[in-house]
């Protein structure tokens, strides 16, 4: 049932968001030097590694950690990528991923390939055996304000509680939150 769920929502989105879709990929491209896509090896579903697409935010040449392991993660953004995160629109290209299986619309969110301490934990808690999503309970939660203890918490909390209608009540609180922009600090 979640990944009809996922599969019908995508391709809804998909259709939806092609014309905005476009825009911020041109938006990038004009704005900075580099393709607008940047694609992330991160860890999936039993710790499997897949490349998920994100819109370029930050300069080509980036260091591929987590953003707040940064010095000055601001020196890094585009002239656009600040926006991009605010907004989430840097998100858009992971329907991709949704389509393709890697990811669902709410799960946990795929750590990337060098946090170890996040994927060590999961793994022990069996939360690796999730397929990571666009948004997730952690998210809404305090999304990257998160100690790691803390994230992987609420994500097992996520693993007992999960259904259908968790999923939706996420994905609305997560609707919620970038409208506000809550918990995105670059």
């Amino acid at each position: 049932m979640k990944r009809f769920f996922d599969l019908l929502l995508s391709l809804a989105a998909a259709v939806v968001l092609a014309l905005p879709v476009l825009v911020v990929a041109l938006l990038v491209r004009m704005t900075s030097s580099g393709p607008a896509l940047y694609w992330s090896d991160r860890v999936g579903r039993n710790n499997r590694i897949f490349r998920m697409p994100k819109f370029r935010s930050m300069r080509v040449g980036t260091p591929a950690v987590a953003t707040h392991l940064l010095v000055d993660a601001n020196a890094h953004l585009t002239p656009i990528g600040s926006f991009l995160r605010k907004s989430s629109l840097d998100e858009l290209p992971q329907l991709w991923s949704i389509l393709v299986g890697d990811m669902s619309f709410v799960g946990p969110r795929p750590a990337l390939f060098n946090q170890h301490d996040l994927i060590e934990l999961r793994t022990q808690l069996g939360v690796h055996a999730l397929v990571p999503g666009l948004t997730g309970w952690a998210q809404i939660n305090g999304r990257d304000e998160l100690p790691i203890p803390d994230k992987v918490k609420l994500d097992v909390e996520y693993l007992q509680r999960q259904s259908l209608w968790f999923d939706i009540r996420i994905l609305w609180l997560t609707f919620v939150k970038v409208i506000r922009r809550d918990g995105i600090t670059h």
